[in-house]
């Protein structure tokens, strides 16, 4: 009798598996739909935006449109950088749209509201654009991921070059928001562990037209460094601004501690040579990096950022997880994403740890002087290539409830 029902037990539980692998199997709804939502009109449209899903859109047709026999939809949203539209335009995608991924979340504010609905309604969030090291601390789920970049690693590199350089004394203009005030903190952790000092910081609202208030706080600070937590429209009005008080000319540098190449466009060479700061990726790194840049500038008239490469990267390798999964249940997709090396032309040694950090090289850049440049978009060099361990805040210290001590 005890065999007989042990028997039966077994039999229940391979129907009861059976059944549940055949739920999963496949793809839900019969599309498998990603979601771009980011800043598509603001501060930081040039650096994200439509050249961001560009990106997305590039890596859907590259991996064939289909995935287990299924089509491929790619949406887009303006955020405006607030987070009560991206949390709603968010809901409508999970609830109505029936979005299966979103990635871009340019904006930590934003991106913070969108993870917190992703974790609720067991949806993936593939971040490339914010980077508030909140979103793998104590703001991670079981299905957030955070994929190019992100204030410690930002603050680390560029913190720790410009203090080796002689850069002791710092203060900083914030950006009065999540990623500013995350950018701050953990610059003024590594400018103060190579012994320098922080002598202030004032914080202004995001999209600042006139910084001349703030650049004359610093200014009166005597710190050699002025650090710029901020990013897109912000730094560059700040640098272009500080240009005109002839601030540089009185032996203070600004230092930008997020810059992509698209400010470097934007303020021009005279203006930004020498600049050093930190990068997840460089069009012109390599052969790979020039191929996939090529192919973009095709599209977009611009060479692509970091956030707009790292949109590519992300989608690609979303899409390779469902194929080897089988399926696009978030669960699978999520830990078949975590046992991947993730290795293309956009990140080298990456990893997407537990806390769903997406580790990879880094990059010291130096802006080049105007006799250096080749060309329209030459604008940069990487000085030193930063392995993940060097850059990213180590597992140990990480306050993400998936990391298991």
């Amino acid at each position: 009798m005890r065999f007989f029902m042990s028997k039966v037990v077994a039999v229940a539980a391979v129907v009861l598996l059976t059944g549940t692998m055949a739920i999963a199997a496949g793809v839900s709804d019969g599309v498998v739909k990603i979601g771009v939502l980011t800043d598509m009109s603001g501060v930081y449209s040039t650096l994200g935006g439509k050249g961001t899903q560009v990106g997305v859109e590039m890596a859907v047709k590259d991996f064939g449109g289909t995935v287990l026999g299924k089509p491929i939809q790619v949406i887009g949203a303006d955020h405006q950088n607030k987070a009560d539209i991206a949390s709603a335009k968010a809901r409508e995608w999970f609830d109505n749209e029936k979005v299966d991924m979103i990635t871009g979340l340019l904006n930590s504010g934003c991106a913070l509201a969108v993870q917190k609905l992703g974790g609720e309604k067991k949806r993936i969030t593939m971040n490339t654009g914010a980077a508030s090291t909140e979103l793998t601390n104590k703001a991670c789920t079981p299905y957030s991921i955070h994929y190019v970049y992100d204030t410690y690693a930002l603050g680390k590199v560029t913190g720790q070059a410009v203090v080796q350089n002689g850069g002791k004394s710092w203060f900083f203009l914030t950006a009065d928001y999540a990623f500013g005030h995350s950018l701050e903190e953990n610059t003024t952790k590594f400018v103060k562990a190579g012994g320098g000092k922080i002598l202030g910081s004032v914080r202004h609202p995001l999209s600042t037209a006139d910084f001349s208030s703030y650049l004359l706080q610093a200014q009166s600070s005597g710190a050699q460094i002025i650090g710029l937590a901020n990013a897109g429209g912000d730094t560059t009005n700040a640098i272009k601004q500080a240009r005109e008080f002839g601030i540089d000319k009185k032996g203070q540098t600004l230092v930008g501690l997020l810059i992509f190449d698209t400010d470097i466009k934007s303020l021009g060479l005279s203006v930004a040579q020498g600049m050093q700061f930190t990068s997840g990726f460089y069009w012109d790194r390599d052969k790979a990096t020039r191929d996939f840049a090529k192919r973009f500038y095709a599209i977009h008239k611009a060479m692509p950022t970091m956030d707009q490469a790292g949109a590519y990267s992300a989608t690609m390798n979303y899409l390779k997880a469902i194929k080897a999964a089988g399926t696009d249940d978030p669960d699978v997709v999520m830990a078949k994403l975590k046992s991947m090396d993730i290795s293309d032309f956009f990140a080298v040694n990456g990893k997407i740890r537990a806390d769903g950090r997406m580790v990879h090289d880094m990059y010291l850049m130096e802006v080049k002087k105007p006799a250096e440049s080749k060309g329209e978009w030459d604008l940069l060099k990487i000085v030193k290539t930063v392995s993940p361990a060097d850059a990213f805040m180590p597992l140990s210290e990480s306050t993400c409830s998936q990391v298991k001590k």
